[in-house]
């Protein structure tokens, strides 16, 4: 059996140089040539094991490790959603990750997301820590392997670099995982490497080939075994449009092979795309499949390599989606009945209560719908596309049933005009993010606010703990309503709330507070005001210089028992004031 080459994604934070690294290896300037220095497509370049091994030199020879992988397919990522096309049935296609992180800026939530991403599914990864060249005290010795690199310093910069390499570990242990120098590490499968490196001197460059090549030779033999004679697997990574060619599509094979003239099959929204492979073009080995002209017309492709795929019908094809070979007719149906099937367990559509996901991807749809089970996040729908004003009524019927999970998720995708505005209308929450853990936190946060928020409406239709005192001498009217002078001992006073006598006697409601004929919303503690109370008679049922304390139902005394951390220690006393009086009259009232 074959070995293929092991599949590597590079993903990081912007600016802490993924394309550089992979320049540095390739000899290429990809990035020199990108808008802002920032990967704009998705790409893939093949590293021969010949260049790996012109690279590592020594260092293999030093470990004793002799590389039997054709080379290793590195993939580079402009956002960390494009990761999840590298799909295939039951998990990733990509074998391992590395991760790039400048070892002067540390972790940045572009950071964090790959962690979390590599983590959810399961890919193995280890950290390239760039930019060693800018460390205070750092003398750049170029091309050189760590170790040996780490001899010409200071002392003073190998102390800085320990501070850096240690606050990284520190940072990873966050995520759940163990983390040590790659030299210090003794189990591979249990701890993640790091690697001190320079895209720009090419410092710690050989240490991650060799290590990539090592593990995977190591760790993933079975997984990357090779049948070469059978038709080719894949997965659509990007949808473009190309000049004398219409639309391509730029694709892994992760198995198999695929020749010129073969039958496609793709998996599809609705159905799958049936057509033949009308040329294959493959970028040169250290070249990069997005640099135009660069291509070369190859009559068969084998795993594992990024390709881009010419033939008909291609506009109907979608990122995400898994692909097919057929060197037999017979096995069309069946290959559409399986892929599609496969797209059907990644879609979501039930009857049940929950959120509404559109996403871009067929991959993003299903990351995201991963990470909401493992929240515990109810998903009603899960799709490909806009959103349309269908998904805006399913949410306003999830809303009148459960009103946090009447929200529509969108990643990557617009929401149509009308569908807009039919949300708005409904109150219905939108909410929209280009990353995936962002999409989920903010699902989060809305549903805590939401939560509380519904809480403090709730506490504020309750009547509230209060005790006042009236006042002698400023009796301002004795009746209908009776107008006189309180001070608030306890609580804060509002207008609405039943009155009682310290005996349980009812003593009226209170209607309206002023202060020097200025009508207020409420007194607190302290204050002294005017107050209007509907039912008593001053001098009669009601005593200048009696004490007063709201009067509530059971019901109200038990909801209020549940927002014990709003209330003061004295509305508290006044709770249990209120309690006695009426459990003279009845002995488990308010429990």
């Amino acid at each position: 059996m074959k070995t293929r080459s092991p599949m590597v994604v590079v993903m990081g934070h912007v600016d802490h140089g993924k394309t550089s690294l992979l320049d540095k290896i390739r000899q290429t300037s990809v990035q020199a040539r990108e808008v802002g220095g920032i990967t704009q497509h998705l790409g893939a370049s093949f590293v021969p094991v010949e260049t790996v091994k012109g690279i590592c030199g020594n260092l293999l020879k030093k470990i004793g490790v002799e590389l039997k992988i054709p080379g290793i397919l590195m993939i580079d990522t402009p956002g960390h959603e494009a990761f999840t096309n590298l799909r295939k049935r039951g998990g990733s296609l990509a074998d391992l990750a590395i991760v790039v992180v400048d070892i002067n800026d540390g972790f940045m939530p572009q950071t964090g997301e790959a962690i979390k991403i590599l983590k959810a599914f399961k890919v193995p990864f280890i950290i390239a820590a760039n930019k060693i060249d800018l460390i205070d005290g750092w003398k750049p010795t170029k091309n050189t392997c760590f170790s040996d690199a780490k001899k010409e310093q200071s002392s003073y910069a190998v102390e800085n670099l320990n501070e850096k390499v240690y606050s990284l570990m520190g940072t990873i242990s966050e995520f759940g995982f163990d983390s040590a120098l790659y030299s210090d590490v003794s189990d591979f499968t249990k701890t993640i490497s790091i690697i001190p490196c320079s895209a720009k001197t090419g410092e710690g460059i050989s240490d991650i080939l060799m290590l990539l090549g090592g593990l995977a030779q190591k760790f993933l033999e079975k997984k990357l075994e090779l049948n070469t004679d059978s038709p080719a697997k894949g997965s659509v990574l990007e949808v473009k449009e190309e000049q004398g060619l219409g639309v391509t599509v730029n694709v892994i094979i992760y198995d198999g092979m695929i020749k010129t003239g073969d039958t496609l099959i793709i998996a599809g929204v609705e159905s799958p795309v049936v057509t033949k492979v009308r040329a294959l073009l493959l970028p040169p080995p250290l070249k990069e499949i997005r640099e135009k002209g660069k291509f070369q017309n190859v009559k068969e492709v084998i795993a594992a390599a990024g390709v881009k795929i010419s033939a008909p019908e291609l506009e109907k094809t979608v990122s995400g989606m898994p692909l097919r070979v057929v060197w037999n007719d017979s096995e069309i149906e069946k290959t559409k009945a399986e892929l599609q099937q496969e797209i059907k367990d990644v879609l979501v559509h039930t009857e049940t209560n929950g959120i509404i996901l559109k996403a871009d991807t067929l991959g993003s749809v299903e990351a995201i719908v991963s990470l909401l089970k493992k929240q515990n996040i109810p998903v009603r729908k899960a799709h490909i596309g806009a959103v349309t004003k269908k998904e805006v009524i399913e949410a306003i019927s999830v809303k009148e049933k459960q009103d946090d999970l009447g929200v529509i998720m969108c990643f990557n995708v617009i929401v149509l005009d009308d569908a807009k505005e039919l949300a708005e209308k409904n109150n219905i929450k939108v909410l929209s993010s280009n990353v995936i853990y962002e999409i989920i936190e903010n699902y989060v946060k809305w549903k805590n606010e939401s939560f509380e928020r519904k809480k403090q409406e709730e506490y504020s239709l309750l009547s509230a703990p209060v005790k006042i005192r009236t006042l002698p001498g400023f009796v301002f009217r004795q009746s209908k309503p009776a107008v006189i002078g309180v001070e608030v001992l306890a609580g804060t006073l509002k207008s609405g709330i039943e009155l009682m006598k310290e005996s349980g006697t009812s003593s009226g409601k209170l209607v309206a507070i002023e202060d020097n004929g200025k009508k207020l919303e409420s007194a607190s503690i302290g204050e002294r005001v005017a107050a209007s109370i509907k039912g008593p008679v001053v001098g009669r049922t009601l005593k200048e210089g009696e004490t007063l304390i709201s009067d509530m139902t059971a019901v109200n005394f038990r909801e209020l028992k549940k927002f014990r951390k709003n209330l003061s220690s004295e509305e508290l006393e006044v709770m249990e004031e209120i309690a006695k009086i009426k459990r003279k009259q009845e002995p488990l009232w308010g429990y």
